[in-house]
């Protein structure tokens, strides 16, 4: 018998699991007793949590690396225009941001351990199928629309990750669970934003990495500039990760646990697998079907469409998944569901959106420059001296994932409603302030003036939502019993996840209209909306749940 099966036995008078393992189903699972957290919970469940964080980060390296590639791709010449590219960033996005709602329920149905093993291995098949398709510039922009779709696999990993990891720990940790597993985890994207460049710079896997092709763009990592001519292996922003991937899917299978309290009848593993590969299967259906939509619907109404027919869809799943997804859809008669939706989208929402757009818009709107001819006519021209995105659009997610679990903290210690509604103010001034910097930035005829004050505001949004993800995380696990928790968590970042379609959507089309700001002005508006809901809900004198 293992040590943690023994001190399990211990605590119960008999054993719960004979023999046990590192891996072993949990029977026993109480970790509001603090005799059994510190006898047995903390260690299981920082062993789990510490397997969670590289995975997750995995997924958002995945998920949102679309938005550098996409920048390459215009560095390299990819017979693709600026419309197409900022398309696949947001088909990434709504892909990820869908297939969170069926991830919701993963944990509940098909256990832990087996969900983090079996969605970890998935996101190989992106990686290593966008590394294939970037070898041939001739690759059909389909071919890269399915890879988009196929690697919002990482984004819908969240809502799964962030559901186990809330099992684990008692309520007075959930701040700091649930802020490190999210915070760590979201350096994915800095990860990504950082990594992608440099390894484009060599040849790392030697001749099956395929050959490099020439860049027509200047182009940047993060120690500089980058000039016309070079060598890139853009194949490689897919490739490398498999080789993080690989060994991790290994140590989510033989680290991790399935919690029998919240999953009692997951099956067998490859009865489980085959329940998360359904799931998924529903959210890819209804993706696609959201992507063709937006050929025919306006994009507001194109989302909660798919948003229903994805939730309809669950319901009519058949075996004994129904049940269990007819039980956690109770979330959705609890009026905290929708309030703690709302602030979400603001947070993660903001974080998510702003990490897939702020590369492509960088490169769109400080790429070019406003050129007066001798007659006094004003026409767009290329920036020669332009700021490279692959640069510095690194900084902001950083920032924002460096300090969710600080935000964790502090909610742990004052509340969570009190810390969302600071930084809801915040969010409101520097949103509208960026805006108005981006409006110059577009119409200058030196726009590099406007840049630094550009990225300092960008990194101010992207602290505030940061605290602020931990803030809510911190709220939702203080509002909802260990039953509805995971699935609102879940559920929440699901909705909010679509920030990470909305935004480069919205803002790639306020660049083509030439009015960038008003993107970020209308950002702003929802911002404010937000202060109204979190204080109607938690900080007025007779509120629902005072400070959560």
């Amino acid at each position: 018998m293992s040590r943690e099966s023994a001190d399990s036995a211990r605590w119960e008078g008999e054993p719960k699991r004979p023999p046990g393992r590192a891996n072993a189903d949990l029977d026993h699972w109480d970790v509001e007793d603090p005799t059994f957290w510190e006898r047995t919970g903390r260690r299981i469940a920082n062993r789990n949590l510490w397997i969670s964080i590289p995975s997750l980060l995995m997924g958002f390296a995945v998920w949102l690396m679309w938005g550098m590639i996409t920048t390459q791709m215009r560095n390299l010449g990819f017979p693709f225009t600026v419309d197409q590219l900022f398309t696949l960033t947001a088909i990434a996005g709504l892909s990820g941001a869908t297939l969170r709602i069926p991830a919701s329920f993963m944990i509940r149905i098909a256990g832990g351990r087996n969900t983090i093993f079996l969605t970890t291995a998935l996101l190989m098949l992106p990686a290593l199928g966008t590394g294939v398709a970037l070898m041939n510039p001739g690759t059909p922009f389909w071919v890269f629309q399915a890879l988009a779709l196929l690697s919002g696999i990482g984004g819908g990993n969240f809502a799964n990750s962030m559901s186990n990891i809330s099992t684990f720990y008692p309520k007075k940790q959930q701040g700091y669970a649930l802020g490190m597993n999210a915070g760590l985890g979201n350096f994915g994207v800095t990860t990504m934003q950082i990594l992608i460049p440099l390894v484009m710079t060599v040849g790392l896997f030697g001749a099956l990495g395929g050959e490099p092709m020439e860049l027509q763009k200047a182009s940047g990592t993060l120690i500089g500039r980058i000039e016309a001519g070079t060598d890139t292996w853009i194949q490689n922003a897919g490739l490398i990760w498999l080789v993080f991937l690989i060994p991790l899917a290994f140590a989510g299978w033989f680290g991790m646990n399935n919690i029998r309290a919240i999953t009692p009848n997951p099956g067998s593993p490859l009865q489980a697998f085959g329940k998360i590969l359904g799931l998924y299967g529903v959210g890819l259906i209804t993706a696609v079907i959201g992507v063709a939509a937006l050929g025919w619907l306006n994009m507001w109404l194109a989302l909660p469409l798919t948003i229903a027919l994805t939730l309809g869809l669950l319901r009519l799943i058949p075996g004994d998944i129904k049940p269990n997804i007819q039980k956690q859809f109770a979330i959705f008669s609890n009026k905290h569901t929708w309030a703690m939706t709302v602030l979400y989208i603001a947070t993660f929402g903001s974080f998510i959106g702003f990490s897939a757009a702020l590369p492509l818009s960088i490169t769109v709107i400080f790429g070019n420059m406003m050129e007066v001819a001798a007659d006094g006519t004003v026409t767009r021209v290329a920036n020669p001296d332009a700021p490279s995105a692959l640069t510095w659009a690194w900084m902001g997610p950083f920032v924002g994932a460096l300090i969710r679990p600080v935000g964790g903290w502090i909610s742990d210690k004052v509340g969570g409603a009190i810390v969302t509604q600071a930084i809801s103010v915040v969010m409101v001034l520097a949103s509208a302030a960026v805006g108005y910097v981006m409006m110059l930035a577009y119409n200058a005829t030196d726009p590099n003036q406007y840049f630094w004050m550009f990225l300092l505001l960008f990194i101010v949004l992207f602290a505030a939502s940061g605290i602020g993800n931990g803030s809510t995380f911190r709220s939702i696990g203080f509002i909802f019993d260990l039953q509805q928790k995971g699935p609102v968590l879940g559920w929440t970042s699901a909705v909010a996840a679509y920030g990470a379609f909305i935004a480069p959507r919205v803002m790639g089309e306020q660049i083509k209209a030439g009015t960038p700001e008003m993107a970020m002005y209308g950002f702003a508006v929802f911002y404010a909306l937000c202060l109204v809901v979190n204080w109607w809900f938690y900080l007025r004198r007779n509120a629902y749940v005072k400070n959560p």
